[in-house]
């Protein structure tokens, strides 16, 4: 294909605030070209002004619409003809305890932050595979959070579709036949310089909970007061060299809080199923055949 070149073409989810913003503009100032689905196309006008439409493509997206998300891939097919690079990172939050959220709103968080990027990586892949010449394939780029890793009091629904994306990418990645080429990354950020805070929903607290000693009331006043020491255009560029790798890791944590996070949480994973192992073990059938484990690594 004589339009398919040495220049990688992102699509890029919510791409006019934060973190998403900031990857759009380092892929700009790189030279690279770009999809950017945004639910109002109007907020990107001045990248819109300074970047030719053979560069920046800006198409209007809301990720729970699963109609829109086929149409933006068919926009990308059309315009560009190729995609290299497709990162899920638009999401929010919603703050409060989990008696104190409204069921319909948690599961509109739940189809922003699962379904939307599940729907997305389907016909990300389909492109990759059909569309881009064979073995050629594409990475994707699963934004997360730390809140993907470990839970936090008042983030309940959240961290679960959190959880669930990164459960999802771990097994889709595990799905891809080595000669497609088609590489998943879980990106797990942690405090960055966003409004992401500022940008959530709060919810009042629950009756029950609302005290400052509370661990969710902790968690509220963590989450509005805590400094943000991550810096979103270094985590920009740290997700343009994974992106570039052959082989990425299958998790990128990105920040010294969020690695933090990872490591504490790990060693109490190991520490816990270490003290139980004796009961868990017990519950055997007795004559498990003895090249089970072997067999067993092989999916691991």
């Amino acid at each position: 294909m004589k339009t398919f070149d040495d220049t990688r073409v992102w699509f890029i989810t919510g791409a006019n605030s934060g973190l998403g913003l900031a990857l759009l503009k380092s892929v700009l100032a790189s030279g690279e070209r770009a999809i950017a689905a945004v639910r109002k196309p109007d907020t990107l006008s001045d990248l819109i002004q300074d970047h030719p439409r053979t560069q920046l493509l800006v198409q209007q997206l809301d990720v729970t619409d699963a109609s829109q998300i086929a149409e933006a891939f068919r926009a990308a097919e059309k315009h560009f003809h190729r995609l290299d690079v497709v990162v899920n990172n638009a999401g929010y939050a919603i703050v409060g305890e989990i008696e104190a959220i409204p069921e319909d709103e948690a599961r509109l968080e739940i189809e922003t932050l699962f379904w939307g990027p599940v729907h997305i990586t389907k016909q990300a892949i389909r492109f990759f595979r059909e569309v881009n010449p064979p073995g050629h394939g594409g990475r994707i780029l699963n934004v997360t959070s730390i809140g993907g890793y470990s839970g936090s009091a008042a983030l309940a629904y959240y961290t679960a579709g959190k959880f669930a994306l990164e459960g999802f990418t771990d097994a889709f990645v595990r799905e891809m036949p080595p000669e497609w080429n088609i590489k998943g990354v879980i990106v797990e950020p942690g405090g960055f310089d966003t409004n992401w805070a500022s940008a959530s929903t709060i919810v009042p607290p629950h009756p029950a909970y609302n005290t400052e000693t509370s661990p969710s009331g902790q968690s509220r006043t963590l989450l509005q007061t805590c400094p943000r020491i991550g810096d979103i255009n270094r985590a920009a560029r740290a997700m343009i060299r994974i992106a570039s790798v052959p082989d990425p890791p299958l998790r990128l944590t990105l920040g010294s809080d969020a690695w933090a996070i990872v490591e504490s949480a790990a060693k109490r994973t190991l520490r816990e199923a270490g003290k139980w192992k004796e009961l868990s073990l017990s519950t055997d059938l007795d004559g498990v055949p003895s090249d089970y484990m072997e067999k067993l690594q092989m999916l691991l």
